[in-house]
């Protein structure tokens, strides 16, 4: 996990432009670095290091001898980057798994590139020999990237957004910037004078289709055909394999651990993968609750099944409540939902930096879109609907769940992985019948449930709990987090204001105080860019008026049982 920011084409000082760039020195506290591009005096690339693999040779941007042309700054981890270098007989220069970018591009051009790269991913890749810029990102835009360009070619990239708005350019008073697509490369043509433009852009991969590296990885043979035990089978194998090559790292491995189905999965297999691997150090696996958490409960009985080595960060409503300006300012969202589950997630990143030194970590992110998770997929009107469904939560979950796993673990240096998101591990089982993936008895995730039913992971009552959101798991059921919240900001929010949000807020209008505070929060750090939020996180088929599993009936009859 690292910052990464370049400029091309300013008009501006470039030694004050370069200060915006200081707005993601959390990525990477380890180490940072300008660069000016030879020959190009108003293009310039900064980069925020978290050295996670080669300690001495990481810095960036890359530049290797054989390809003195070839510019490089990325975010990610490419899990089979020494794969691709012994397929293909590559001489590498460092030991960075990024290299490989360098290489294949040189080889066979940026598509064949982007669909070769198993791994997360955001970069900007500059060739001054055939005058081009790349921009590239991840299937499922698990690594962040925003982009800014101006009609007469100036273009700004950076990881986060914060690190863009700043800017100044010449030609606009206001800067668009937007959120870079997910699994889309880009290709701009550089000019003479160092401005740019847009020449295509594609997507390069649907996580429906088997990924192109799947030819040249080392997984066992999956068995053909859609029988229950064929199924449940490929679905072991695929995740251990998910959760193995995210093993790749210098650094300490710690997991978020919330008791959970997804989180208790990740834990386990992590920690038998480690075993397997001979890491010489235990598993550091992190929950964080009030008092009376359901959450809490559950992950000591996990981390107690696996034997790892487990941290509980209790906190209250008062720092919960006090933290919210400071999360929704590093997640660049005002998402009701978003923000909810991010306090929690923001608390324990903070808790891990400061007082252990677990820098990689283990996360079950992905997982409910993926297999169908929410309790409102117990409403879905087919199972085609529920395909559909999923798709779309997966398509914009770069605005939502992956958007909050990585601000908020970012925010405090830490680097986030998440197996249930391994483009293997998804294309296959998006690739399943979709009667096969729906609720089944009345339980979500019932498939996936099944397939590690006599693995003896995690305990059988973790394996069948059902769904609770992590922004209500962190607090009794007596009173839910969202309540809380909505107490204190009923204080905070008069009506009239509400009754007016429509002239304040026109896009987006939020509907209820909670929605109003968050918005008004946001507006004060991002004036004018609500846009990055296309839509509202919430619940289909079920007309909800909030977003959290609380106020179904579906959770509410599960409660009283």
């Amino acid at each position: 996990m690292c910052g990464i920011w370049a400029l091309f084409g300013s008009d501006a000082c470039l030694s004050v432009q370069c200060l915006s760039a200081m707005k993601i020195a959390h990525r990477g506290p380890d180490a940072f670095r300008f660069e000016n591009v030879n020959g190009y005096t108003n293009c310039c690339f900064g980069f925020h290091r978290l050295a996670v693999v080669d300690p001495l040779f990481g810095m960036q941007p890359i530049r290797v001898r054989k390809y003195p042309y070839l510019w490089l700054c990325y975010n990610g981890e490419i899990y089979n980057h020494r794969k691709m270098q012994q397929h293909f007989g590559f001489e590498y220069q460092t030991n960075v798994d990024g290299e490989i970018i360098l290489h294949l591009y040189d080889k066979g051009g940026i598509e064949q590139t982007v669909s070769l790269l198993d791994g997360v991913f955001a970069f900007i890749l500059l060739d001054t020999a055939n005058k081009k810029v790349f921009l590239g990102r991840d299937t499922y835009g698990v690594r962040p990237l925003f982009k800014a360009m101006t009609e007469d070619g100036f273009l700004a990239v950076c990881s986060e957004a914060k690190g863009l708005v700043t800017l100044k350019h010449s030609s606009t008073p206001f800067l668009k910037v937007e959120p870079f697509l997910p699994g889309h490369y880009e290709v701009l043509d550089l000019k003479p004078n160092g401005k740019v433009a847009s020449v295509e852009m594609v997507k390069y991969h649907h996580y429906r289709d088997e990924p192109l590296h799947a030819l040249y990885d080392n997984v066992e043979k999956l068995f053909p055909g859609f029988e229950i035990e064929t199924v449940k089978n490929n679905i072991r194998i695929l995740f251990n394999n998910a959760v193995k090559k995210r093993l790749m790292t210098d650094r300490r491995i710690g997991c978020l651990l919330s008791g959970g189905l997804d989180s208790s999965l990740v834990a386990a297999t992590l920690l038998k993968q480690m075993k397997e691997a001979q890491v010489q150090y235990p598993l550091q696996t992190f929950a964080i609750g009030m008092e009376d958490s359901p959450d809490l409960l559950a992950a000591r009985k996990v981390a107690n099944h696996i034997g790892s080595e487990h941290h509980e960060v209790l906190f209250n409503s008062e720092e919960g409540i006090q933290a919210l300006d400071e999360v929704i300012f590093s997640l660049e969202t005002y998402d009701i939902t978003t923000v909810r589950a991010s306090v929690g997630m923001y608390l324990i990143s903070k808790y891990i930096r400061k007082n252990t030194d677990s820098v990689v970590i283990f996360s079950g992110e992905g997982s409910d879109e993926l297999t169908q998770g929410y309790i409102y997929f117990h409403k879905a009107p087919s199972p085609e609907k529920a395909e559909e469904e999923s798709e779309r939560l997966l398509r914009e979950l770069y605005l939502f769940d992956v958007l909050r796993a990585d601000r908020t673990t970012a925010a405090h240096g830490l680097e986030l992985r998440v197996p249930f998101l391994d483009h293997r591990f998804s294309s296959y089982y998006l690739s399943l019948p979709p009667e096969l993936r729906i609720p089944k008895n009345g339980i979500e995730k019932h498939l996936l449930r099944e397939a590690f039913e006599d693995s003896n992971l995690i305990p059988k009552e973790i394996l069948w709990r059902p769904k609770e959101a992590f922004s209500d798991g962190i607090t009794s059921v007596k009173n839910s987090w969202f309540k809380i919240l909505q107490e204190y900001i009923e204080h905070q929010v008069d009506d009239a204001m509400l009754a007016n949000a429509a002239q304040k807020f026109p896009f987006n209008t939020p509907k209820t105080k909670e929605g109003y505070y968050y918005r008004q929060i946001f507006e004060r750090h991002y004036p004018g860019r609500a846009s990055w939020l296309s839509h509202y996180w919430m619940p289909r088929w079920i007309n909800a008026t909030d977003p959290s599993a609380r106020t179904l009936t579906h959770y509410k009859s599960a409660a009283k049982a």
